[in-house]
């Protein structure tokens, strides 16, 4: 086999391992909250959700570039198995959290997936590299293409086995990665080349703890302002929640200043001077912050309301949002390789700009549904954005990739996955603020419309109308029923019609269905918003450009 193949098998199976992971978990979330035992209804519970998926991106955002550099010390490929190794070592760890393991079991749970980010990381800033070294430019966008369709190949993955293995056992959802991680890890060393790393670099300390600082006091104050603080519902005049954004905002002004006069900084700032390479990266930034967190409210509207609204028992609705999110994904798959195959012939500017504006239209054509939507209408949108979101990819990493030096390729590379990881965390804690003050707004009168439409007594809606926001949210999602809230020994002396409808499948979906999808739509339009100005600063990337081993600086090459 030519050790291009060998390179590409190699890197697609760290990519299947690595988004089956984060599909399989995103999809099986209702399940292992439940398994842990966690309330819903209980104030501040909403944030073990948003830590789970945040710490991971968090991490991401804050050491891939760190990764890059300790890769080009020790050698690629072998930092590269080390990633194998250090995420098989969290999968299992994160099999042996107890059950109804409350509170604790989530922070446990918290801490292992950062542990897993770490592993993550070490594959995902080296596998793109490998494959940028291992291909010609010629062929670099077919194997970047190939190597986002197993990405595809690995979330389908992820999306059916979560929601089949959770009926069974929620701890097996982090088991199924481990044989793909062992494969990964023996295939590597049998096969990858061990080129000699430059030896000891020096590492940006400085410029790791104000980026980190500046991402984790903002993620921080977003999220905490969810929590009730004093009389009300929210934590927005909580003291340290309005302190976290200046804190957060002088960290990276910190940050910036300290690159500009580092030794060895962690951002190659020249590399920003290379027009490709700075306009594709603040288009994947704009992008993921538009869309890092709209899939997951989508994956909420299928499990919490869409699916109970229509019949799905509350154990079953894991398995069958997978399945009602594959379009999206046979989209991409379909896309990627051919958008990679073009961006070889072609350049990328055409194709990656016209993914992002497909992928604007289809967020834009999701604010006409009504919550309780058509089947049909739903997942030709999640198709058409799948093409989107295939078309812009491979190209826009091609573009990247194409126009950095050999040496600047584990750096760079961490650069542009930095950007990806940025945008994630601060669109999952932006949008969820939005969501869950909305929320707070006007579900208490949709409470009250709905006690008073149902003939429901007095106490019912004052214990409802107690609940914070976003416990009924998270309640909704993890199939939980509001009658778990009320005390028994209000419940007891309810009727029992009373008692059935509060047990019932469509009572809380119905109640926080318009205004879920009110709150959606706002989402929406802002996703739509910087999705469209990605696009604009995808299209002043200029044409096709491919770095010459003969250049001498960042930038040279030919067009």
């Amino acid at each position: 086999m030519e050790y291009k193949w060998v390179v590409l098998t190699n890197t697609t199976l760290g990519v299947i391992m690595s988004s089956m992971n984060m599909y399989i978990v995103l999809i099986s979330l209702p399940a292992i909250f439940r398994g842990l035992g966690i309330n819903p209804f209980l104030p501040g519970e909403f944030v073990y959700l948003l830590w789970v998926l945040m710490g991971y991106s968090i991490v991401m955002a804050t050491v891939l570039v760190t990764f890059g550099r300790i890769s080009d010390m020790y050698g690629r490929a072998r930092v590269y198995t080390w990633g194998f190794v250090v995420f098989t070592i969290a999968s299992i760890f994160l099999s042996l959290i107890p059950s109804n393991s409350g509170n604790a079991g989530a922070l446990l749970m918290i801490l292992l997936r950062i542990v897993q980010a770490i592993g993550g990381g070490l594959l995902m800033v080296n596998s793109t590299a490998l494959l940028t070294d291992a291909f010609p430019p010629s062929e670099r966008g077919k194997a970047l293409g190939l190597n986002q369709a197993s990405f595809i190949v690995g979330s389908f993955l992820g999306l059916i086995l979560g929601g089949m293995l959770v009926g069974y056992d929620w701890h097996m959802v982090f088991i199924v990665n481990v044989p793909f991680a062992v494969a990964g890890a023996l295939w590597s060393v049998l096969k990858l080349r061990r080129t000699p790393g430059t030896g000891v670099v020096r590492l940006d300390l400085a410029g790791n703890v104000t980026l980190a600082a500046g991402l984790l006091a903002i993620s921080l104050g977003l999220t905490y302002a969810l929590m009730p603080y004093g009389n009300s519902q929210m934590g927005w005049t909580n003291p340290w929640v309005i302190a976290s954004f200046p804190l957060g905002a002088l960290m990276f002004v910190l940050f910036v200043l300290s690159e500009r006069r580092a030794p060895a900084p962690l951002f190659n700032l020249s590399l920003f001077r290379v027009r490709p390479f700075s306009y594709g990266s603040i288009a994947l930034f704009l992008n993921s912050l538009g869309r890092g967190a709209i899939m997951f409210l989508v994956v909420i509207w299928l499990q919490g309301i869409w699916l109970p609204l229509h019949g799905y028992p509350w154990e079953s609705t894991p398995f069958w949002a997978g399945v009602y999110m594959i379009p999206m994904l046979v989209g991409t798959v379909i896309m990627a390789p051919v958008g990679g195959m073009l961006t070889d012939r072609y350049g990328a500017r055409l194709f990656a700009t016209l993914g992002m504006v497909i992928m604007a239209l289809s967020l834009l054509a999701l604010t006409i549904l009504p919550y309780d939507f058509n089947l049909f209408e739903f997942e030709l949108i999640l198709f058409v954005s799948g093409l989107g979101g295939g078309l812009f990819s491979a190209p826009n990493t091609t573009a990247i990739m194409n126009s950095l030096r050999p040496q600047d390729r584990a750096a760079g590379n961490g650069m542009r996955q930095t950007f990806s990881s940025m945008g994630s965390t601060i669109s999952m804690a932006l949008f969820f603020s939005m969501l869950v003050t909305f929320f707070t707004m006007y579900v208490p009168n949709e409470i009250s419309s709905a006690v008073a439409s149902y003939g429901l007594p007095a106490q019912v809606a004052s214990f409802l109308s107690s609940i914070p926001a976003s416990g009924l949210l998270f309640a909704a999602f993890l199939g939980v029923d509001p009658a778990s809230a009320i005390p028994q020994s209000v419940l007891s002396a309810l009727p029992h019609s009373v008692v059935e409808l509060l047990d019932s499948r469509t009572f809380l979906p119905s109640i926080i269905g318009p205004p879920f999808m009110d709150a959606l739509r706002i989402s929406l339009y802002i996703s739509v918003a910087l999705v469209l100005v990605g696009a604009l600063f995808s299209w002043m990337r200029g044409g096709k450009f491919v770095y010459e081993e003969s250049a001498g600086r960042p930038g040279e090459g030919r067009s």
